[in-house]
């Protein structure tokens, strides 16, 4: 033991030495400190929809292996962009913890999150620390309507998509009778009550309001509830794992309403959560994002290399966070730095055409004449109907 601690101190004595001669110990060779760019990707990859976080994050991937093939070079120096990826678990407490962990990560930027009730607080953290945040989901209208410089969102939020739907629930199904069941969440509840809105607003009724949470599995109750009430249509505002369980139960009790709902439920995972409990031209949806035209071959473009990257089919919105990363790195580039408050001026300026069309911010960071893509269900597949802006 007397030994050890004798030998201890007599490498401090060294090391003391060496460093009053002006000479340290040789440290492996590290990179320029502007030599690696960090951006955090955040999404709930462990979950009842995990496979909408890990999608989205596949997105992010594939972006970032995309860029640094190519080679990025900011103010004439080549970059690595590394990615920081997180898993909120479509938990808002947990979102503003890793949302604090990206800011001490010192991330230069941050594409996330992908539910709005985990994307809004942790806008504030990121807001404060001055990160710009790009959310390629996040509907709810309240995340960009906080005064925050640093928000922004590439896709239309739920006064469009909610509103959207709603008249096309009375104008095009011709509901006249429509109940409305949430889950509760910031993005649930905000599109059920745009949808309500503007169903009423057309000329329809809402003969009920019902809610439900994100993580339940019994909607028998609620259910027989409206089926008193015989809806033409039930609209739902929440996400996939919900919805699927629910058409299940809403066959078993015999209601043949129309289904609809908004972005989170416009997944190919619906049609296997649900099963034979989809018939044709029964459950529609609309994504908040869609193209249309020449840019369709872009589309199909990035949706081949995802399958042959990672073996999977692209659930929703893996191509608007694909967007967002090279968006952000365009940004950079143009700006010569990766420092957030240098480059956030070019990212507030964005002119980009994606895979999901042109992107282009107004004041407040949403998306300048944002799509919307009408789905339906027909041989087990979704469908698009329409893209409107």
């Amino acid at each position: 033991m007397q030994f050890k601690v004798k030998s201890t101190l007599t490498v401090l004595a060294a090391a003391t030495l060496l460093v009053a001669c002006g000479k340290k110990e040789e440290a492996a060779p590290v990179a320029d400190a502007g030599a690696v760019v960090k951006i955090g990707h955040v999404g709930p990859t462990s979950g009842a929809i995990a496979h909408l976080g890990k999608d989205n994050e596949n997105g992010a991937r594939l972006a970032i292996e995309e860029l640094n093939a190519a080679g990025v070079m900011i103010d004439g120096k080549k970059v690595t962009l590394e990615l920081i990826a997180e898993d909120d678990a479509a938990d808002p407490k947990q979102g503003t913890a890793v949302a604090q962990k990206l800011v001490d990560s010192k991330v230069a930027g941050v594409v996330g999150h992908l539910n709005s009730g985990t994307t809004i607080p942790a806008s504030k953290i990121y807001s404060d620390a001055g990160i710009p945040q790009v959310s390629p989901s996040a509907t709810n209208p309240k995340y960009t309507r906080q005064g925050f410089k640093t928000t922004f969102r590439v896709v239309a939020d739920d006064t469009q998509l909610g509103g959207t739907l709603g008249k096309y629930a009375v104008g095009t199904l011709k509901g006249k009778s429509i109940a409305v069941i949430d889950d509760r969440t910031a993005y649930g509840q905000g599109v059920a009550e745009e949808f309500a809105k503007a169903v009423e607003a057309a000329g329809g009724k809402v003969v009920a309001k019902e809610f439900t949470t994100d993580k339940a599995t019994d909607f028998n109750a609620i259910l027989t509830t409206i089926k008193g009430k015989k809806p033409d249509v039930v609209f739902f505002g929440g996400m996939d794992a919900v919805a699927g369980p629910m058409l299940k139960q809403m066959k078993s009790l015999g209601i043949k309403a129309k289904f609809m709902g908004g972005d989170g439920i416009c997944s190919t995972e619906l049609v296997k959560l649900a099963g034979d409990a989809v018939s044709d031209d029964q459950v529609f949806c609309a994504e908040a994002g869609g193209v249309e035209g020449e840019a369709k071959a872009g589309m199909e473009e990035f949706k081949t290399k995802f399958k042959a990257k990672f073996n999977a089919d692209v659930q929703v919105y893996a191509p608007y966070v694909y967007d967002s990363v090279k968006l952000m790195v365009a940004a950079m580039v143009k700006a010569n730095s990766s420092d957030p408050a240098k480059y956030l001026p070019e990212l507030a300026k964005t002119d980009y055409k994606g895979v999901t069309g042109p992107i282009m911010f107004d004041e407040k960071g949403d998306i300048k004449n944002g799509a919307l893509t009408l789905k339906t269900v027909r041989g087990g597949k979704l469908e698009t109907l329409a893209v409107i802006r």
